[in-house]
């Protein structure tokens, strides 16, 4: 088993609910174990400005599905939840958006998934929440 963060954000409709929702989701999930959450931050949305508030807040997971079947089964979460990434701007509003922060200690970089999240040290609506549930993660 590998313990992954991921991170979750919601700012469209009840965005609490999109939160929990998907946390429930998450855990029924046979091969995904929920380790801890972080508290929910309230935060400004970052690149498409306006737009509004985000809830936000960081997932410790253990799992044995492979990165990329982790990262189906996220989009499947966020599909039912009304996310359509087809239609939906760049960094614009979202039901849900669940990212994979870190898998463990691997590092991919291909097309369609990279771990480390990018951006994971540059958004602090990631950091302070993972700070407050795995603050060595950012050593």
């Amino acid at each position: 088993m590998k313990v992954c963060y991921l991170g979750l954000g919601s700012n469209l409709g009840n965005r609490l609910f999109y939160l929990e929702k998907a946390i429930e989701m998450l855990n029924k999930i046979p091969s995904v174990q929920i380790k801890k959450i972080s508290s929910i931050y309230e935060t400004e949305p970052v690149g498409y400005k306006p737009q509004g508030y985000f809830l936000n807040c960081v997932v410790e997971i253990s799992t044995d599905l492979s990165p990329h079947h982790l990262l189906k089964k996220l989009q499947e979460i966020e599909s039912s939840l009304g996310r359509n990434r087809e239609k939906e701007m760049r960094w614009g509003p979202r039901t849900i958006d669940i990212d994979i922060l870190f898998y463990g200690d691997l590092k991919i970089d291909t097309q369609d998934l990279k771990i480390p999240h990018p951006q994971v040290f540059k958004r602090e609506f990631v950091l302070k929440p993972l700070r407050e549930i795995a603050p060595q993660v950012l050593v």
